[in-house]
């Protein structure tokens, strides 16, 4: 990518950079910092990083820029690793969440009947989606993938009833979808004719994976890229380029060997949000493994290409890689994989009619122990069948009930 293009983002970051600022001189978490806060794009430049730590020891509103009451939703992570990280935003800030949503390339528009599959609950993802479904003026079918309410049985008939034309969703989740419609009887890239496009995000996405989604369903696979504490950071071009959004961000490549950072290459990103009123975040470590690049596009959009690699490793981009090459007419689509000492572990699901080629193939490719099991060992029928018995908590029975069911809350 020209200088030019270089020149023309840092204007569009450094004309947003100064509210940025002096949002984070109003957080308490910035303020208490021993460096302060940067007063400029070079101060910032060798301003320590924010990490997802420093997230957590800020809990709940250690973070916040504004007053309370200015504030529109509240958000956490799962929490799973132990304190979560909180993120919170303002109406303006809810602007900026939609407008970039709403550049998906496929496009959202009132024809659309709009399934997210995300969660909602207190993560962001799904309410993102919902509000951009929203004032595109879209249908939405909030099927929270958290839900017992929508079990996969489910979501398979709201989709072939309801003509869903897009899905928000992780990537796995299409698989399942799949498997799910296939024990009802539906076929998937035949009995969804509404269906334009499958929306994903959540999870590294090799390109062996989505050429078989978009195979088994007939429709094209878009990614998506960000985080609860960001909002999206990147959307795919009509090339299938990642790019990531430099008009709103300035974004890093950080190398953990050296501590340096660099506007391409490989490394860890590190992201400052330019359009953040509650949260301003600078130079935030997210973590993820990334290559960035500023190559030309054929899209001609002037943005940096990503490539997101996760937090894993390339053991399971090349293990997802090898799985998702074997011959379409095996039908797999669901594996795990274990490392042992001396070997990995890698089992499969497989018809009996291939599993001698299908063992015989991921040996070569992986080098390592394959195990095929049959259909349904991994991810069992009743996962894909089961229709989800809802009950709201009762206290009042009649004799032939059973009111030991009273208290099961879900």
């Amino acid at each position: 990518m020209s200088s030019d293009l270089f020149t023309g983002l840092a204007k569009a970051q450094d004309a947003l950079l100064p509210a940025t600022l002096a949002a984070a001189a109003a957080s308490r978490f910035y303020r208490s910092r021993r460096d302060g806060v940067p007063a400029s794009r070079e101060e910032l430049a060798g301003y320590p990083l924010t990490t997802k730590a420093d997230l957590r020891d800020a809990y709940p509103f250690g973070m916040l820029a504004v007053d309370r009451r200015r504030l529109a939703t509240y958000h956490e992570s799962s929490g799973t690793t132990g304190t979560p990280t909180a993120s919170y935003y303002t109406a303006a800030d809810w602007a900026d969440l939609v407008e970039r949503y709403s550049r998906v390339r496929v496009g959202i528009n009132p024809e659309d009947t709009f399934l997210v599959r995300t969660p909602y609950a207190l993560m962001l993802t799904g309410h993102v989606a919902h509000a951009a479904a929203l004032a595109r003026g879209a249908t939405v079918v909030p099927a929270d993938n958290r839900s017992l309410a929508t079990p996969y049985a489910k979501v398979v008939r709201l989709m072939h009833d309801l003509d869903v034309t897009l899905t928000w969703s992780l990537p796995t989740d299409t698989l399942l979808w799949a498997a799910a419609a296939e024990r009802a009887g539906l076929r998937p890239g035949h009995d969804f004719p509404a269906l334009r496009a499958l929306l994903v995000a959540g999870e590294p996405l090799g390109q062996a994976r989505r050429d078989r989604i978009a195979e088994i369903w007939r429709a094209p696979v878009v990614q998506e890229y960000g985080s609860s504490e960001t909002g999206g950071l990147a959307g795919e071009c009509p090339h299938g380029t990642l790019h990531l959004w430099a008009d709103r961000a300035i974004f890093e490549v950080y190398d953990p060997a050296t501590g340096r950072t660099a506007e391409e290459g490989a490394g860890e990103l590190v992201v400052t949000p330019l359009a953040r009123e509650a949260m301003p975040l600078l130079r935030y470590h997210i973590g993820d493994r990334v290559e960035v690049s500023y190559r030309d596009c054929p899209c001609g959009w002037e943005l940096p290409a990503v490539r997101v690699l996760g937090r894993s490793g390339s053991a399971h981009a090349e293990l997802e890689d090898a799985v998702f090459r074997l011959p379409a007419e095996y039908g797999v689509m669901f594996w795990r994989a274990r490392l042992l000492p001396a070997r990995v572990h890698l089992q499969i699901e497989v018809a009996e009619r291939f599993r001698h080629a299908a063992t015989r193939e991921l040996t070569a490719a992986t080098g390592a122990y394959v195990d095929a099991v049959p259909p349904g060992t991994l991810v069992s029928p009743s996962a894909l069948t089961a229709t989800g018995e809802i009950m709201k908590p009762r206290s009042l029975f009649t004799a032939d009930e059973n009111w030991d069911r009273a208290l099961r809350y879900y």
